[in-house]
């Protein structure tokens, strides 16, 4: 398993767009993908369990992955970040 802290930089947060986003990135990869928001975590695979950590802007989010391609995946999601899901243009 290996884990990576990401901090939201889009403007709404973790919205039903931005995760949206994060499952379709998630589900192309083996790995199970689990997002922490403090003492609450959510399956990547779940856009209702991502919607219920209600992460603002600003929120640092620890993404675990655990599988063959657990490197791939959070290089991925990491870059999915850095691109603030592709919403602020």
């Amino acid at each position: 398993m290996v884990a990576r802290k990401l901090t939201l930089i889009n403007k709404r947060g973790l919205h039903a767009r931005a995760a949206t986003r994060l499952v379709q990135c998630s589900q192309r990869f083996a790995s199970h993908i689990t997002v922490h928001h403090g003492e609450r975590q959510g399956d990547a695979d779940n856009i209702m369990s991502l919607l219920m950590l209600a992460a603002p802007c600003g929120t640092e989010l620890t993404i675990e992955a655990k599988g063959s391609d657990e490197h791939s995946a959070l290089d991925a999601i990491d870059e999915l970040f850095e691109r603030r899901f592709d919403e602020d243009v």
